[in-house]
């Protein structure tokens, strides 16, 4: 009966949140709220629900002060020279530009937020692809590319985060052993801007731009100057580099938990950068709808995975579905997850896989000795494909962004994705983030 129930209380949330019938925060938490009174359990599902919110609570704060750190540095324009150093580098070459729009995404893309780093890098580029004739869905493609490697795998990114609160497992312990994959990935996309760019150097070969003051109109229209944007610190560019860098470094030895670590970070990056109380209230202010909006959204997944816990539904409904599945398919769950990641994350929002279904196949998989650690780190190998679905809110502001429709972006773009999905499971294979048994 409790299987019944849960896959039914799946279904109907999965439903309501493709359908927009309800939004992600409240179908989290009414939802199963009313399947756990429905099931008797109206006296404990308070508890439950406690219980959830304060296991979700060290993700939760990682990832409200993720993004206000990356959202500070953002400001004070760390990336900035980076972006100048860049345009003025490729010039006239599309091999170099397709290359230096995956150098920059990639970097960007670090925040986690894929909005962020569409409009960061489709804003600097985009007048130099028009500008050259090149295809803009190469832009759109590398921006999309370089968002799945590092928003999927870096703890405080929107797909990463989901499975850690949904199946409770450590951000270090998931991110660290990433850190190869994520990387070798990385030289991954740079190679297939490498490809595209050859295929566009053959079609427009190379445009020299000669090095007058007018002819650099074209960076000017987005290279920031310390006069365009009275938010920026280029003063201070140093510092921001090295407190980011200090970050990464602490984060990745592991000595101090994320949430603490990007607590004190946003601490010392508003104190050096925005000193006033006026100036710290405002870039607070600025970014809170954000932040707010995702920490609300762990909060609210902390009841569902809390009532589906519980109420001990996902251990019916994976007794169930491990009835279904051969002894001799067991020991490469790992290897399953990830391939479905790709089909499932596509046709179903994030939430509803991860916070529905992945689960569910977390303690199916543990009944074949593998650790749900291995899960979580193998549900985000599929979220290139999942960034082309129509359910992505941030697609839409790409394909918006280079005045193209839909449905060409998928058919331009679905190789490329599909592509990097199937290079990421070899890749974690490899490196021994996931495995087989």
């Amino acid at each position: 009966m409790l299987a019944v129930m849960g896959f039914s209380m799946i279904a109907i949330f999965t439903f309501l949140i493709m359908s927009k019938r309800m939004s992600p925060i409240v179908a989290l938490m009414i939802i199963p709220l009313l399947f756990a009174i429905l099931c008797g359990f109206g006296t404990e599902v308070g508890d439950m629900m406690l219980e959830g919110v304060k296991q979700v609570a060290p993700s939760a704060a990682m990832l409200l002060f993720a993004i206000l750190y990356f959202g500070i540095m953002i400001d004070a324009g760390l990336f900035d020279p980076l972006i100048t150093k860049i345009l003025k580098i490729v010039k006239g070459d599309p091999v170099k530009i397709v290359m230096g729009t995956a150098v920059l995404s990639l970097l960007v893309a670090l925040d986690g937020d894929g909005t962020t780093t569409y409009m960061i890098t489709v804003s600097a580029f985009l007048p130099l692809y028009k500008r050259m004739g090149m295809n803009p869905l190469i832009l759109a493609t590398v921006a999309m590319l370089s968002l799945s490697i590092m928003s999927s795998m870096t703890p405080w990114g929107g797909p990463a985060t989901r499975a850690i609160v949904s199946l409770g497992v450590d951000p270090t312990e998931f991110f660290v052993p990433l850190i190869p994959t994520m990387l070798i990935g990385a030289i991954w996309i740079i190679f297939i801007s490498y490809l595209l760019g050859k295929k566009e150097s053959k079609r427009l070969g190379v445009v020299e731009i000669q090095k007058k003051n007018e002819d650099y109109e074209i960076y000017s229209e987005q290279a920031a100057t310390l006069e365009q944007k009275p938010l920026l610190r280029m003063d201070r560019w140093w510092i921001n580099l090295l407190l980011t860098a200090i970050l990464m470094i602490v984060l990745v030895w592991g000595i101090w938990p994320v949430s603490v670590l990007f607590m004190i970070g946003f601490g010392c990056a508003l104190m050096v950068n925005y000193p006033s109380l006026e100036q710290q209230k405002e870039r607070i202010v600025s970014h809170a709808g954000n932040a707010l909006t995702v920490t609300a959204l762990v909060f609210a997944a902390g009841i569902f995975t809390g009532i589906l816990s519980g109420t001990k539904m996902v251990g019916a409904m994976a007794t169930s579905l491990i009835n279904l599945i051969p002894d001799s398919l067991g020991t490469f769950f790992p290897i399953i997850v990830a391939v479905t990641s790709m089909p499932f994350t596509f046709v179903m929002s994030n939430d509803a896989y991860y916070f529905g279904v992945l689960p569910i196949l977390a303690e199916s998989a543990a009944s074949y000795g593998v650790d749900t650690i291995e899960i979580a780190r193998a549900s985000v190998l599929g979220q290139p494909i999942h960034l082309l679905s129509p359910l992505v809110a941030s697609t839409f502001l790409l394909v918006g962004m280079v005045n193209r429709d839909l449905g060409d972006y998928q058919r331009f773009a679905f190789k490329w994705m599909f592509f990097t999905s199937i290079v990421l499971i070899i890749l974690a294979l490899l490196t021994g983030v996931i495995s087989y048994r």
